[in-house]
Order: structure tokens, then sequence, then C-alpha cells
């Protein structure tokens, strides 16, 4: 696992220890990145990296040229990866580390009216909380016209419209889905 492109290029990212976490394949993250990197979202975005693991999806957004990104992670050895991470690829002054549950974070996200351009979501395939998650992260923390990329299975769909959001692309590379929505504008402050 490495850093694609951007500043970090080339730069070799540490794995939690364990099975709970399944790290994106560089292939996906490749595809994924260059999607971005073509559509012009990462410049100066504000990543939301939810469910980061090593934290690769959200450095990789700051090699590109993110301005900043918030890390959400709750697995202590998964935390550890992405602290080493964070310091080997010298992001750690852009990242905001919370390690908490999801749901928790998003409320308290919420409660301080954060608002994201980008957010990554790549919750466990078999966990049935993909729709949940991607409704309230629309609704409450992305600004107006902001992109959610959430990870799944292959396997699985998602509906088209979920909350405030809207299927925009998807793509599928082996067992690995990509879902793109677009928020549309709410009254959120």
């Amino acid at each position: 696992m490495r850093v694609i492109s951007g500043t970090a290029g080339g730069l070799k990212l540490t794995a939690p220890r364990g099975v709970t976490t399944r790290p994106t394949t560089d292939r996906v993250k490749e595809a994924l990145f260059s999607i971005l990197e073509h559509a012009g979202v990462l410049e100066e975005a504000r990543v939301l990296d939810l469910f980061a693991g090593s934290g690769s999806l959200g450095i990789e957004a700051l090699s590109r040229g993110a301005t900043s990104c918030t890390f959400v992670e709750k697995n202590r050895q998964a935390l550890d990866a992405l602290q080493t991470n964070l310091s080997r690829t010298g992001c750690s002054r852009r990242a905001t580390v919370l390690p908490q549950d999801a749901l928790r974070a998003i409320e308290k996200l919420s409660g301080t009216g954060a608002r994201f351009t980008l957010a990554l979501i790549d919750p466990p395939y078999a966990s049935g909380i993909q729709c949940t998650v991607l409704e309230q992260v629309a609704g409450q923390l992305m600004a107006a016209d902001g992109l959610i990329v959430i990870e799944t299975s292959s396997r699985s769909a998602l509906p088209e419209q979920i909350g405030c959001s809207t299927r925009h692309d998807r793509r599928v590379y082996g067992d690995t889905a990509i879902d793109f929505f677009v928020t549309e504008a709410t009254d959120a402050p």
C-alpha cells in the first residue's frame, strides 16, 4: 500500500494489524483518484475520510491538493497506523483525527458546523450501515454540491437517491464498487 501521486507520491503506508480493516487496493485507489482529479474535485477540497482505517484515501487526497482532511476511525490498530502514515507523509498539520464511532463523529461534526466538499466513506461491507451513514453525511456535513464517494461490495447496490444526495456514477472493480453521490443544497447552516 502506497501513496499513488502528489507531494507524498511513492511513499509506503503502514497497514493496521489484524483482519478488522480492509484497505482499498492500489488499483481501486488509483482509478478513484484519477476520476476525482480529472473532475477537479481535489484542489483545495475539505475532505472527510469516514471509516478511515490506515488513512490511505484521505492521505491521497491531501497529497493531491486537498486543503484539509478529517479522519474518523475507532479501531485502535488502525488509529496507530493512521498516525504513523500522517507523520511519514508530512500530512499531519492538515489533518484532524477523531478516534470514535462514525455515527457519533457525524453528530459531533454537525454540531460544530463543519462542512466538507468531498467525503470518502469506506464502511465494512457487511455492516449494513452504508445508507444510514450516507444519508446523515449528505444531510448534515456536506457543502452544497459536495461529492460523496462510498465504497461497497459490488454484489450490493445502493439506491439512486439517498436523503439529499443522488448517485451520479458507479464504477465496479472486481469485488469492489465505488458509488459517487452529489449532494443537493440544503438549509443546513
